[in-house]
């Protein structure tokens, strides 16, 4: 069996739970830098992290790192690596990446030696001078970090975040990977019962409900590589049956969404239906004024409105207050709360147990866990 470097980008503050997630898939030789774990695996392991990692945002075959200070030594970087392991005769490659603190800093002019060079290696491998590119697609990705040049393969396609239950959201959604790395931070298990009182689209609710029930998110979705031949059909179809066997059908979770907008509402509950899990939530209009907590333990996972211009955050720093007044501390409760507010604690009236920092997108937050 061979063995591949796989890398998987992931949104800053996550590592380490990507990091779980992997060494319980069964990846060896983990390494965790920023927004990125590296690790080993053979062929299957790319199918099972497409299929079963929730937190990863694609899955990358590492094809070689060198330094790459002149565009030279890129061209001479590239064509040294063994392309047609992965690429046919007929095989599409386009180009993209980015490039940082690095001498080679034009993306255009990277992306043009890098073609070049791929071309060159390929055409010198199957004896042809033109290579059609009609066939499977085969995304290169590369990065250029301090002179230091990765060269990549993408084998997920359209990202992972995008596992099909949400073909519309509402105005502010949160990452289905970044809800899923919340609820995994919050120990969500099969017997939690989860609210979310400013639910949205539902994605709390749904990624939630997903990993307590072990429900692989990329189950019902397809990936690039599918159409390589790294891996056949057979063995594609093993790692799904191994997903479905996984699942959690008879659980105890419960999940309970509210929001102030009905159609919000009404939103999470057909997204969730989408997601198989309708059966396992609730959601409904509601005023967070009214929020009266149930009698038995429960996690509480949210992501209120941030407020980004002056009168909306005025608007949100009193909503803060208001849950610091609906959201009382008791024994079996905690509380998640995801905010870029530097003031949040302040203006919540008590400080968190714990604060971890993440990445709402582009927008620094801190994630409040309340015990």
């Amino acid at each position: 069996m061979s063995l591949y470097t796989i890398a998987c980008p992931c949104l800053f503050g996550l590592e380490s739970v990507l990091s779980g997630e992997i060494k319980r898939l069964g990846g060896q030789d983990v390494e965790v830098s920023d927004g990125r774990v590296v690790f080993k695996g053979g062929e299957k392991m790319i199918a099972k992290a497409n299929i079963f990692l929730r937190t990863a945002e694609r899955v990358m075959i590492v094809a070689g790192s060198f330094r790459a200070e002149s565009f030279s030594d890129l061209f001479d970087g590239v064509s040294s690596l063994r392309f047609e392991d992965y690429i046919g005769s007929r095989d599409a490659f386009p180009v993209k990446g980015w490039s940082i603190n690095s001498k080679l800093h034009s993306i255009p002019d990277c992306q043009s030696i890098i073609k070049k060079a791929v071309a060159k290696r390929l055409g010198g491998v199957y004896h042809q001078q033109w290579l059609a590119e009609t066939g499977a697609v085969h995304q290169i990705q590369f990065t250029i970090l301090r002179d230091i040049a990765t060269i990549m393969l993408d084998t997920t396609g359209t990202g992972l975040h995008k596992r099909g239950y949400r073909p519309t959201a509402n105005a502010a959604p949160i990452k289905e990977t970044l809800a899923a790395g919340i609820a995994d931070l919050a120990r969500v298990k099969e017997n939690t019962l989860l609210i979310d009182p400013f639910c949205g689209s539902g994605t709390i609710l749904i990624e939630s409900a997903m990993k307590a029930l072990k429900i692989p998110p990329g189950l019902r979705r397809r990936f690039a590589s599918e159409s390589w031949g790294l891996l056949d059909k057979e063995s594609w179809a093993e790692v799904r049956r191994e997903g479905f066997d996984a699942v959690i059908r008879n659980g105890a979770f419960s999940a309970l969404g509210s929001d102030l907008s009905p159609e919000a509402a009404a939103l999470a509950r057909r997204n969730a239906d989408a997601a198989g899990v309708g059966g396992k939530i609730s959601a409904v209009a509601a005023d967070i004024r009214d929020f009266t907590p149930p009698d038995e333990p429960f996690v509480l996972i949210c992501n209120p409105p941030y407020g980004e211009r002056m009168l909306e955050l005025k608007e949100a720093e009193e909503l803060y207050r208001e849950m610091g007044r609906v959201f009382q501390p008791s024994e079996g409760r905690s509380y998640y709360i995801i905010s870029p507010h530097e003031h949040f604690e302040k203006l919540f009236g008590r400080a968190a147990s714990r604060r971890r920092k993440l990445y709402n997108g582009m927008i620094k937050c801190q994630l409040y866990m309340f015990y």
